[in-house]
This record gives structure tokens, sequence and C-alpha cells, in this order.
């Protein structure tokens, strides 16, 4: 269990995915850019690239946690993480808005 202000430190964003590429060599994982409003072209690894496929995700708004201590993975500085469900078979599922939200909104 975590309290009240540890949670609240976590800056959740809705990110719209601009450009997706796997990383050469690797079965799992995506170079995403991502588009936040403030900030146009951030780098986010994730581990997704083996249930989600690089067309299925650019021009989607989905949610990002922004405020992580930059990561490099692969030689790829990543500066973030995708939120996604988990399916039945363990593999991730995107998440994205009812509607269209500006890149950069807040979710809480």
């Amino acid at each position: 269990m975590i309290n009240y202000d540890d949670f609240s430190k976590i800056e959740v964003k809705i990110g719209k995915v601009i450009n997706a590429e796997k990383v050469p060599e690797t079965d799992k994982l995506l170079k995403l850019e991502v588009d936040f409003g403030e900030e146009t072209n951030r780098t986010i690894v994730s581990g997704i690239a083996h249930a989600i496929n690089t067309e299925d995700i650019i021009g989607k708004e989905v949610p990002f946690v922004v405020n992580l201590e930059p990561r490099t993975i692969r030689g790829i500085e990543s500066r973030g993480m995708i939120m996604v469900a988990i399916d039945a078979e363990e593999n991730p599922v995107l998440l994205n808005p009812s509607k269209e939200v500006p890149p950069g909104s807040l979710v809480r």
C-alpha cells in the first residue's frame, strides 16, 4: 500500500502517438514518439510490441506516466511509461479517452 501523498506524485497525461517503430533485435520493444502538447516529440520505449502493431498505435491518444526519471533501454533514452490494461492472456491492451482531448491533458 502507498499513501495518498505518494500517489499524488504520479503525473499521468494523455499523449498522442505520432510515430512508432520496433526496436531492432528485440521482440517486445516499441520506440514511441509522443505529442504532449507543450512537448511534441518525447521518446518513450515500451515492451508492448509483441501485442500492439505500430500501425495500430500511431495516431492514438493514450495515457502515459510522464514524470518518471529517464531510463536508457537498448541505447534509447525513455522518458515515460505507457499505461495499458492487461487482458486474460496477459497481453497489453491500449486505453484511450472516450472522446478526443488535447495532447497533454491531465488524467486524474
